[in-house]
């Protein structure tokens, strides 16, 4: 039997939501992003209007504006599109324990399981288009916002059905449809195509999904290696990657953190900040539940979702906040090289030991700086206890404020979007 997959996507989320709390604003181009008054940074999001007049996501402000003259541009509020994010997903859950989040706009639900309960009480496709209806509905009357679903048997044709019509529709691609609606499209709509990818597929005369439906897989496996098996069965809608299930319980044997961060990082400095945050919330949670660990572990996901992670074995088991920052930023640099911005970046500890065990002193390690590290941490921890977050923060935090907007001692900005393929190695263990 077929799975029922959704694919729900929030319609220009945090245009929409900044629209919700600006009621003046509306029938006018606005563009969420950067710092207006100090004229830079780039745009998260626009609205319709904006869109159609030329505002794109990624887009510089003076770009946006050259492209719109009449753009309104409204700074960002990550704690609000958190909010609204989790009220989403609290309504997806209603009818699946099946969700998962691919950035704070997007998620999957399968219903395959529970399609059953509502409407007819089948499991067929028609079913899911009704429960589809009823998530469209709620959105829109709980949440003042509008959302595409596209529904389907597998997570690739789900999302190509919430991409094919905007805004505030659902499409369904089922076992009939698929290769009269699908196959025209053209090949850069399918997850995993970039441009670099679409490029190559261009040189061989695949312009299409159905061209490359269509194309011997031991070409394509040739041409892209296992990446190009993947696409094949993309294409063909042979994909069966699970939906992640929220609320799976396991011992804990790592402390960890990642974010799908606001806007896309593009070097070093993004990077090292990102880490400080994670590593600040990593650190913090091995001292509330007594924890050291000796082994740092860094994972990345860039904006076409390819995976690369790696771990090291460091001198000396700790829960400094600084030396876990230290470690994951060398971590980072042998693992990535930019061949594309990150989307979102993780942090984990691993080879917990009890924090009451002896500590072998050592040669390598300046035990002096360690205790004055572990002082500042846990100063940092009372005082954030006592007044809130953003009582204190460290310098790095002013060179970029939206990125460091992230509370990231929260768990409920955590978002965790699956990478069909993950590269890396492990080292040092």
């Amino acid at each position: 039997m077929d799975r029922i997959i959704l694919h729900v996507d929030c319609n220009c989320f945090y245009a929409s939501v900044e629209m919700l709390h600006h009621p003046e604003l509306s029938g006018k181009p606005i563009a969420v992003g950067g710092d207006p008054e100090a004229r830079h940074g780039i745009i998260l999001t626009a609205n319709y209007i904006a869109k159609r007049a030329g505002v794109k996501t990624g887009m510089a402000l003076w770009q946006a504006r050259q492209a719109c003259p009449q753009v309104i541009f409204v700074p960002p509020r990550m704690y609000l599109y958190i909010r609204y994010s989790n009220m989403a997903r609290s309504i997806y859950r209603s009818y699946s324990d099946k969700v998962e989040s691919f950035g704070l706009d997007e998620c999957w639900v399968d219903l395959t399981d529970t399609c059953h309960l509502y409407g007819d009480h089948t499991a067929g496709m028609e079913n899911g288009y009704r429960i589809a209806q009823e998530i469209s509905g709620r959105v829109k009357k709980e949440m003042g916002i509008t959302v595409s679903i596209g529904v389907s048997w597998n997570k690739i044709y789900a999302k190509l059905g919430s991409d094919y019509r905007k805004p505030d529709a659902i499409t369904v691609f089922d076992r009939e449809n698929y290769r009269r609606l699908i196959s025209p499209l053209p090949v850069s709509d399918l997850l995993y195509v970039g441009r670099r990818t679409e490029a190559k597929l261009r040189r061989f005369g695949i312009l299409t999904i159905g061209e490359l439906a269509r194309a011997d897989p031991a070409l394509l496996e040739q041409w892209f290696g296992k990446v190009g098996l993947m696409l094949s069965a993309f294409a063909r809608g042979e994909d069966r990657t699970p939906v992640s299930e929220t609320g799976l319980e396991v011992p804990v044997k790592s402390v960890g953190n990642s974010t799908t961060t606001p806007r896309d990082l593009v070097n070093d400095e993004d990077v090292k900040l990102v880490l400080y945050l994670l590593s600040e919330s990593v650190a913090h949670r091995l001292r509330e539940n007594g924890f050291v660990g000796q082994v740092v572990e860094v994972y990345v996901r860039d904006n076409e979702l390819m995976g690369w992670h790696q771990q090291q074995k460091i001198p000396e088991p700790t829960n400094v906040s600084e030396e876990i920052e230290s470690a994951g930023f060398a971590i980072f640099h042998r693992l990535y090289h930019w061949p594309r911005p990150i989307r979102s970046i993780g942090l984990s500890v691993t080879d917990l030991k009890p924090d009451t065990m002896p500590r072998q002193l050592s040669l390598f390690v300046d035990e002096q700086k360690h205790a004055r590290l572990l002082y500042a941490d846990r100063m940092e921890d009372d005082l954030r206890q006592r007044f809130g977050f953003r009582a204190v923060r460290r310098g790095i935090m002013l060179r970029d404020g939206y990125l460091a907007s992230l509370d990231a001692t929260a768990d409920d900005h955590m978002i965790h979007p699956h990478s069909y393929l993950e590269r890396g190695n492990r080292t040092g263990v």
